[in-house]
């Protein structure tokens, strides 16, 4: 099955991550982009942290392409199980 696009939830700036939802199905699921990641995704200044949501809307293509590999892979981690990107999940 194909994951399908949820939602924003927020930028949480002391984690230094984005956190989103997926779907699969009717079945949704946590996921986060660490900001490092984003910013070396768009290889320019830095994003400010009221610049984060427009951010991830700009990449959400090549995020959500990402979750879909990592989804399909089982490659979940933590409690409860969630997709995690970092900027080497965007390398290769």
């Amino acid at each position: 099955m194909t994951v399908t696009t949820s939602r924003f939830i927020a930028h949480d700036q002391d984690r230094g991550i984005v956190q989103f939802s997926m779907q699969d199905g009717a079945k949704e699921f946590a996921c986060a982009i660490s900001t490092s990641a984003m910013d070396d995704l768009e290889r320019g200044p830095r994003a400010r942290p009221a610049e984060r949501e427009a951010q991830f809307t700009r990449l959400r293509d090549r995020i959500e392409a990402c979750v879909e590999r990592k989804y399909q892979a089982t490659e979940f981690e933590g409690t409860p199980p969630g997709i995690v990107l970092r900027s080497i999940d965007f390398r290769g």
